[in-house]
């Protein structure tokens, strides 16, 4: 059960742009690349690559910092992955890992460049709520709970040789 703070209370959903440069994002890249992509696919929940994001922790720990900060709670990281979307792949919400409880979720664009249409969609109870477009640099700031879940719209193949970069991070209070 569930009480009506809980039910109606206001969610951040924000981006902030030029988190990072395009200096920087490729270097992040090139470590993503050398740590090892896995690739999945299966038709009714996606096509990606993922990495884990053991290569990184200054750089989360940056984040979450700036992520505490935006959402005023007292936040710590409990896990992070790196996702890779070419030409072609997706990443459906039904495959999404809903959160047991309530997390603040953040995505890091680095993409070397925008690629159109590439957008991450947050949907509260099957309703897009709110979109993080493919921005390079960008940081999408989402507040999520069980009501809450995320996919990665389709690369289109008509962007032959395109290549979307994403650093996800999940962070949540102290337990």
């Amino acid at each position: 059960m569930s009480t009506l703070d809980e039910l109606f209370a206001a969610r951040m959903a924000t981006v902030v742009p030029g988190v990072i440069g395009a200096a920087a994002a490729a270097e992040v890249r090139s470590r993503l690349a050398r740590a090892g992509w896995a690739g999945f696919g299966l038709v009714d929940r996606g096509s990606y690559e993922r990495v884990d994001v053991v290569t990184e922790p200054a750089l989360c720990e940056r984040l979450v910092v700036m992520a505490a900060e935006l959402t005023e709670l007292p936040l710590q990281l409990r896990e992070g992955w790196a996702l890779r979307l070419g030409a072609g792949d997706y990443l459906l919400a039904h495959h999404d890992r809903v959160p047991e409880d309530r997390v603040v979720e953040l995505t890091l664009d680095l993409s070397a460049a925008a690629v159109a249409g590439s957008e991450v969609h947050y949907r509260r109870r099957g309703q897009v709520y709110f979109r993080m477009p493919c921005a390079p640099g960008s940081l999408a700031v989402v507040e999520r709970d069980p009501a809450v879940t995320c996919h990665h719209t389709y690369v289109s193949k008509r962007h032959a040789g395109a290549e979307v970069v994403r650093l996800i991070l999940r962070a949540a209070l102290p337990r």
